[in-house]
């Protein structure tokens, strides 16, 4: 039986270079996204199923996860890629564009780790990667929102990281810096003009196999050109003077 992996934000990008990784690997792809069309070219090109969803639905994750199950009757590998740029101006604030991106950056994520962990968990588990970005890491002032919902992305991880452990599923994250994708390409010029390098989405796309298969679990892998990919690591936090440590932990 081959590796099943869902991808979300699959037609173009970071995301299709992911499928045609996984799909020269020997993994069956399930690509969803909300270009249909964009979607199912992806699908016929690594052999592949498709569907058109807007992941910010709830909905969306469950029918993606129900597809995997009826057409493969399995799940190992789910990659949380989905996401856009805020587009939210913090002098004319729009509530609507920030609902927007939210709902696909954070909303996808939560979602999609919800929806996939009970197939994964009889699949005998597997793994999932989210998409974050360097923004996940440090601040971003170009675009608050944007570092806010990568901020969290990387928040879930690391609390999800224990208790998926425990039922055999790996979760981590990419961090990758600027990359020549569709979400930065009104800016592209400027980074040429510049001399400023941009990750390629199949640079990206290999750190993501790498991410499905780091040994601990919550790793967060920065991406950056002309560096292999390397675990990020958080600085511990002052606790009590006391050295107590929570109930339960």
């Amino acid at each position: 039986m081959s590796t099943v992996a869902l991808i979300t934000g699959a037609a173009s990008g970071i995301g299709a270079a992911v499928a045609r990784r996984l799909s020269a690997g020997g993994a069956t792809c399930v690509l969803v996204d909300l270009d249909g069309d964009g979607a199912e070219r992806m699908a016929k090109e690594v052999g592949g199923t498709w569907m058109q969803a807007d992941v910010s639905t709830e909905e969306a994750s469950r029918s993606a996860v129900e597809l995997c199950e009826q057409q493969y009757g399995r799940l190992d590998l789910v990659h949380l890629n989905a996401g856009i740029s805020s587009g939210v101006d913090m002098d004319a604030f729009d509530l609507d564009t920030y609902r927007r991106a939210v709902g696909v950056n954070i909303d996808g994520v939560v979602f999609g780790v919800t929806a996939s962990r009970p197939l994964l968990r009889r699949s005998g588990g597997g793994a999932i990667v989210a998409t974050s970005s360097l923004a996940g890491l440090v601040a971003y002032d170009g675009d608050p929102i944007y570092t806010m919902t990568k901020h969290a992305v990387v928040g879930l991880v690391r609390a999800m990281a224990v208790p998926l452990a425990k039922e055999n599923i790996r979760i981590g994250a990419v961090c990758p810096g600027f990359t020549d994708t569709p979400l930065v390409a009104g800016a592209r010029e400027m980074f040429v003009n510049a001399g400023f390098p941009l990750l390629s989405a199949a640079d990206v796309a290999a750190a993501v196999e790498s991410a499905f298969y780091a040994e601990e679990p919550g790793t967060l892998l920065v991406v950056q050109p002309g560096r292999q990919p390397v675990p990020y690591r958080f600085a511990g936090v002052p606790g009590p003077a006391g050295g107590q440590r929570p109930p339960g932990r």
